[in-house]
């Protein structure tokens, strides 16, 4: 596209509005849209919403200026130039690279002109795929186009939520049909046992990225179906079971459709489980084997990410409801019965009382399994240590990709640099602050004002200044995440917010789920505590949070305040958003926090501890709360130099962006998924598809050979001593019908005082001194005392991941 001219209006409102889809522009196109429409790009920054809400004839005046031609042209073939450049993938060894990534999640946040997001997962989503576009990691994302999709929000009068849910017209969204290959619209039909469902499938250009939406508001099925893509984390349980059987089911069988070959299967939570099933399928009738068969060679390519930090955020559906909706799809497509493939998703799978569990199926259709912060990894071993009986937690295969968010996305353009001079470096926060305040201003009107009874009704006029120490709070508004914790002493925060030397403001946003009753009240209250004659303008509950709000607050806040329980913060991305902008953190030692704090760029919360739900750690940590913030926070804030720098915190601020941009960014992340789990995955998935059939019965066959026979495995005899600086191992081992090189003979420490767990091979010296039993032998100098190790046989497969596909373990005692 490069010299390219627009030599038409026809022509370069084609090429316009195919920039206006591509979602992710950058700065340097801002003054194309804000000549379209300046009070539409000032609201929105949003080129499609720009676009379409402009007025028809100005943009036809503009299309026929030749100069304004040129610079979409101009802008047009940048883009053209990006798309074709060598991105970090094309770095890696060629060999190594995978050929097509699919990720599948049931919410994306993109952009506001697409709100079919409703928070944390759909904000990795989006963050990673725009990582992945810039990186040129070949991502193809698979998701669900809802016709209201997460609820907006209002307030009453009296500080009540309010969920509305307005319709999105596809017309009005930057979203494509998909077209066949008669330029026809692509519709795939789905059997279920009511009949057949048509999904519809449109398409998002994310800069190199593909995302793939799927609808069912077909005019060909009936309401109940059509209404199936209509709420995100709306309805009943039926409901949801048909979104994910959408999403997975129909998700694979479009990019089968479409042409694409994914190496790997990425499902971004449980809900995108039905995509491995689906994968296997595919292969089950490709190869010719059995879907047990098949799920072998699937498995070795399929990555699962888990966001949930406690059980209860797990789908769980009733076996009936499972068995009515997929039992056609189980008998005929799988060829196995219904109770066999609903065992799959039970802790125990014989249990026909047992619901099922989306995230138990994801596992046991994983390859890898990951949790998203090192916190979390840990906590997730423990959620799916059930699933692995026998073996230690520290061994429960779950391990972690720490979240990012995409700087791009959420920095300012013209935000301050942590190489800039204090003096520098502090103005530009101070005019971040200076924006906030009159943006929060703005907002008043449209998030604040609404028609009660009584006439028009707004809350408290913000009076927000400046130059004061400002606070954000932001986030869904769950009890476990303790929205009201700077809310325990009223009094106390109000004289806080109200000092005459070193007053500080608060802004928050926040929606708690329709069905959450305790969390709206949590709104109510704080927003009732907004109204107090001494706190009044100083805090600010803004309506409606969504990405667009969610930019403002982090490029305008001072310091972000997180305040959940630990560890049921999976990671909390929102506390990555401010730090390019040269915000701060005050957060519990949670998620992210965990592994981010140091006192040298913000401050933390707690003791690193788990309290579960006690009052007295609540208590306590208001306490701590309060205190930091009068006493350490305010003073590095109001501290301030000859040139009115308060350099102590300037210099947290440096070292914040300086260290922790990169550190917790959505390009990391992508990085870190692809080195650590996409190459290894389409590594293992191409060794076994290039062995086929007789690969996929090979290891199926060994798998259900050590399940029968694993019980006939007996310790004969076990000698230990210690003996010049050395511990001396033997061990007679009974293999009853398995074969030598069938399992691993193991000397097994605990982890400890912080030490990992260790894990010493002790190698077979003879092979049989009887009939079916094998000798092992070791001399080894121990780093921790003999009393702490045991012995342990575990599986042995070159080609199996241990324990994932064989969790068989036996133990000395």
């Amino acid at each position: 596209m490069s010299g390219m001219t627009l030599q038409t209006a026809e022509q370069a409102g084609e090429v316009l509005t195919g920039l206006a889809l591509g979602l992710g522009a950058t700065g340097e196109e801002d003054a194309l849209w804000n000549a379209i429409d300046p009070a539409i790009w000032a609201e929105t920054h949003n080129p499609w919403t720009t676009l379409a809400r402009a007025s028809r004839v100005h943009v036809r005046g503009l299309l026929a200026d030749a100069a304004f031609r040129g610079k979409i042209a101009e802008i047009a073939a940048a883009r053209e130039a990006a798309r074709r450049a060598p991105g970090w993938f094309d770095g890696l060894p060629e060999g190594k690279r995978p050929g097509c990534i699919a990720y599948f999640s049931m919410e994306y946040m993109l952009s506001e002109s697409l709100p079919i997001y409703s928070g944390g997962l759909g904000n990795v989503a989006g963050d990673q795929l725009k990582a992945a576009s810039d990186l040129n990691v070949p991502v193809v994302a698979v998701g669900l186009l809802f016709a209201q999709g997460y609820f907006r929000q209002e307030f009453t009068p009296d500080g009540q939520q309010r969920a509305l849910y307005p319709f999105n017209d596809p017309s009005q969204l930057p979203v494509r049909p998909v077209l066949d290959e008669n330029g026809d619209w692509l519709r795939l039909a789905l059997d279920v046992p009511a009949g057949t469902i048509w999904i519809r499938a449109w398409q998002v250009q994310v800069g190199r990225a593909t995302l793939y939406l799927l609808d069912t508001n077909d005019p060909a099925n009936p309401s109940s179906v059509r209404c199936i893509t209509t709420q995100l984390y709306g309805g009943d349980a039926g409901l949801r079971l048909r979104q994910e059987i959408v999403l997975g089911i129909a998700g694979w069988r479009l990019l089968m459709r479409l042409g694409y070959q994914p190496e790997v299967c990425h499902l971004n939570e449980g809900h995108a489980a039905l995509a491995a099933v689906e994968r296997a399928r595919v292969l089950r009738l490709e190869l010719g084997v059995s879907f047990r068969e098949a799920l072998m060679i699937a498995r070795a390519g399929t990555v699962f990410t888990t966001h949930t930090a406690v059980p209860a955020g797990f789908d769980r559906f009733p076996p009936g409801l499972v068995a009515g909706y997929l039992a056609e799809y189980v008998i005929a497509g799988l060829d196995m019965p219904v109770e066999e493939f609903i065992a799959l998703g039970r802790e125990t799978p014989g249990n026909e009382a047992e619901p099922f569990n989306m995230a138990w199926l994801a596992i046991r259709v994983s390859g890898a399994v990951n949790g998203v912060s090192a916190l979390h990894g840990e906590v997730s071993r423990a959620l799916f240590a059930p699933l692995f009986p026998r073996w230690p937690e520290a061994e429960v295969p779950v391990g972690h990709v720490t979240n990012g968010v995409h700087v791009a996305t959420w920095a300012a353009p013209d935000r301050g640099r942590p190489e800039q001079d204090d003096a520098t470096l502090w103005s530009h926060r101070c005019a971040a602050r200076t924006r906030f305040v009159r943006k929060i201003a703005d907002q008043h009107a449209s998030r604040q004002c609404f028609i009660g009874e009584g006439g028009l009704e707004c809350f408290p006029v913000p009076a927000l200044r400046p130059d004061v120490l400002t606070l954000g709070f932001a986030r869904r508004f769950a009890s476990y995440k303790r929205p009201d914790l700077l809310l325990t002493d009223p009094d106390r925060l109000a004289r806080l917010l109200a000092d005459p030397t070193r007053p500080m403001q608060l802004v928050l946003a926040g929606k708690a789920h329709p069905a959450d009753v305790v969390g709206q009240a949590l709104i109510t209250r704080w927003i009732a505590f907004s109204r107090r004659e001494d706190v009044l303008g100083r805090v600010v509950f803004l309506a409606d949070y969504d990405m667009e709000l969610a930019r403002i607050l982090v490029r305008g806040v001072d310091l972000w305040i997180n305040t959940p329980r630990r560890p049921w913060e999976a990671c909390g991305t929102s506390g990555m958003k401010v730090l390019a902008n040269g915000g701060l953190n005050f957060s519990e030692l949670d998620g992210w926090w965990a592994e981010a704090f140091t006192p040298e760029v913000g401050w933390a919360l707690g003791d690193g501890k788990e309290h579960g739900e006690d009052p007295a750690t609540d208590a306590a940590e208001a306490e701590a709360l309060y205190h930091m913030l009068e006493t350490e926070i305010a003073g590095a804030f109001y501290a301030r130099d000859t040139e009115n720098v308060p350099t102590a915190w300037v210099k947290r601020m440096r070292a914040s962006m300086t260290s922790l941009t990169p550190a917790f960014s959505a390009e990391r992340a992508v990085q870190d998924y692809t080195t650590r789990y996409y190459i290894p995955a389409a590594a293992r998935y191409r060794r076994r598809l290039d062995g086929g059939a007789q690969e996929a019965r090979d290891l199926a066959a060994w798998r259900d050979r050590l399940a029968a026979q694993w019980g006939d495995l007996r310790f004969a005899a076990v000698s230990r001593n210690d003996a010049d600086g050395l511990h001396h191992v033997a061990v007679t081992v009974e293999l009853g019908r398995l074969e030598a090189g069938d399992v691993r003979l193991e000397l097994y420490a605990d982890p400890r005082s912080g030490a990992e767990a260790e894990v010493i091979d002790v190698p077979a010296v003879s092979k049989t001194v009887s009939s079916g039993a094998l000798r092992y032998e070791l001399s080894v100098a121990l780093k921790r005392p003999a009393s702490e190790y045991t012995v342990r046989v575990v599986p042995f497969h070159s080609e199996v991941m241990v324990p994932l596909e064989a969790n068989f373990i036996l133990w000395e005692h």
